[in-house]
């Protein structure tokens, strides 16, 4: 019987509630809008205060991979001595926020040779961010852009590389060669470098 009569009164208040929201629809005042806009204000410096702190936390990493590694033509490099195979070296660079190292002219790469001479060793060859895993010959970087620097090594007539037809698909630069690249099988494990550019 309680429960009967306390389903009536909740009843009766909700149609109360709903009749009085009928009868006297609240219409927005002037102040109410001055808040929706004082909110709206806000919100947009909240998103650009979090933008710029991620934009100083990108940087901040940036300055602590430029410390480790070499910065050469507005992008930061990071070797990595561990040797691994093509897709593991590319996988952990993405996970740092980077990609495998791709120079662009005979300055950079001479400066990159230098730099994974001093950190690898002189006799290492290291994966590069180079391939021509989706269409034989058509060397790309791991953006999917065609390559305008190449270093590919040449000077053996016999061996003009890239040689390696289907089974090479992944670019190394030698040290050895004086930083030639060569084309090599992805499973060989390599030491690898990082790139992480500047904005």
């Amino acid at each position: 019987m309680e429960l009967k009569g306390l389903f009536v009164l909740v009843g009766i208040l909700l149609v109360s509630r709903t009749s009085s929201q009928q009868i006297s629809p609240r219409k927005p005042t002037k102040k109410d809008t001055s808040k929706d806009a004082a909110v709206v204000e806000l919100q947009k410096q909240i998103k650009d205060i979090v933008q710029e702190l991620n934009l100083l936390k990108e940087q901040q990493a940036l300055q602590t991979v430029c410390l480790k590694g070499m910065k050469i033509h507005r992008k930061c490099y990071l070797a990595d001595p561990v040797k691994k195979r093509y897709h593991t070296a590319s996988d952990d660079c993405n996970a740092l926020g980077g990609a495998l190292g791709t120079p662009t002219s005979a300055d950079e790469n001479d400066q990159l040779r230098e730099y994974l001479r001093q950190s690898v060793g002189p006799d290492e060859q290291v994966w590069l961010g180079i391939n021509d895993m989706m269409t034989e010959g058509a060397w790309m970087d791991q953006t999917g852009l065609s390559i305008s620097y190449t270093n590919w090594d040449t000077s053996n007539l016999r061996s003009r590389q890239p040689d390696g037809g289907m089974s090479e698909n992944c670019a190394v630069l030698s040290g050895v060669s004086q930083g030639k690249w060569f084309d090599e099988n992805c499973r060989e494990e390599r030491p690898s470098v990082c790139q992480f550019n500047i904005v």
